[in-house]
């Protein structure tokens, strides 16, 4: 497909296709329809030719050269089957669009509220999770089960810990191809399987404080399923955070939504 790709990403050659498409065309014949010197046109053909797109026919001292259907067909089957990703990305862009004006919208408000702009902000989740209530809290407490969803689809998780115990460690720490991330905390209270309180201090580059956001879990059981509720309340906002409170919704909605597949 590279190769096709390549061979039909010039001008030149994609003319020389469609008039090869038509019917079986000579040097000169396809020179003279595009314009070009026969030397030029040679050495396109024969791009072609490497790239399977064509066919030469040595008759006598005239070359003809024949158009092959077959790796076109299948570079239309490629393109079709990316046009088809690509139609199924419309939620993924209205994910972006919506960050991005939330990103413009929280700049604004941190610039003109300054240091602790946001704090005292609040966020409250729920979700219905078709799963019994202790496997749930075995996905918040447990590590391995924690690092299979708690960070967004584009981001890697590179240490997570969330020890069930007052005094215990908070840990969220991943990486993206843009940099790396990293939060600590620590455990308020936790009562297995149905409630734990944390906090999490997220670190600029220099490993300052950008914010901190308690959160309170609750977990409760509902028809054989479990109903969560996940609380945030933010402090010690700083204006160069507004990137990341921007993203709280959409992340948070984003993991959970993972936690719901993991379960399921």
């Amino acid at each position: 497909m590279e190769h096709i790709a390549s061979a039909l990403g010039d001008a030149a050659r994609w003319r020389i296709v469609e008039l090869l498409a038509g019917r079986p065309r000579s040097v000169g014949e396809l020179a003279e329809l595009t314009g070009l010197r026969q030397p030029q046109t040679t050495k396109h053909l024969q791009t072609l030719v490497r790239a399977g797109l064509a066919t030469v026919h040595p008759l006598g001292q005239r070359r003809v050269y024949a158009i092959e259907a077959a790796p076109l067909e299948a570079f239309g089957r490629r393109l079709q089957s990316l046009v088809a990703a690509a139609g199924g990305q419309q939620g993924e862009l209205d994910v972006l669009a919506r960050y991005q004006a939330a990103i413009e919208a929280e700049s604004a408000a941190a610039h003109e509220g300054g240091e602790r702009w946001a704090d005292g902000r609040t966020f409250v989740f729920e979700r219905r999770l078709e799963a019994d209530r202790a496997l749930v809290w075995r996905h918040w407490t447990e590590p391995e089960l924690l690092g299979s969803w708690w960070a967004p689809p584009s981001m890697t998780i590179t240490d997570c810990l969330l020890e069930p115990e007052a005094g215990g460690r908070a840990v969220l720490d991943y990486r993206d191809a843009e940099g790396t991330y990293r939060s600590a905390g620590r455990v308020h209270a936790a009562q297995e399987p149905e409630r734990l309180v944390f906090d999490l201090a997220v670190r600029d580059a220099a490993g300052g404080v950008s914010f901190s956001a308690q959160y309170d879990l609750t977990l409760t059981e509902a028809d054989g399923a479990t109903r969560l509720r996940l609380g945030l309340h933010l402090t010690d906002t700083v204006v160069d955070a507004a990137e990341f409170i921007a993203g709280i919704e959409t992340g948070w909605g984003q993991v959970l939504d993972q936690l719901d597949r993991v379960l399921g």
